[in-house]
């Protein structure tokens, strides 16, 4: 799904070359320091496809083609990680 909207939870579904930090003041981080499968809170919409994402790490921005809507299955998170 290419449309999300501010706060919607999105999941990673591969890695991009590099991640640009949602700073003021970007930074480009390498494509470890975030793990395809890794969840976040969009956080706003930026020009050329791209989102500014919360992940636990930190803010990046993600392009649209890295991302899918998490939630898709009725699991919680609480519930996915006591499944062991």
């Amino acid at each position: 799904m290419s449309s999300f909207t501010v706060g919607d939870r999105v999941r990673l579904t591969s890695l991009p070359p590099y991640f640009k930090t949602a700073d003021s003041m970007p930074m480009l981080r390498p494509p470890d320091v975030l793990q395809v499968g890794d969840e976040g809170i969009v956080l706003d919409r930026r020009p050329g496809g791209y989102w500014g994402v919360r992940f636990e790490r930190g803010a990046f921005l993600v392009d649209t083609q890295y991302l899918d809507r998490a939630g898709n299955t009725s699991e919680s998170p609480e519930s996915l990680e006591s499944s062991d």
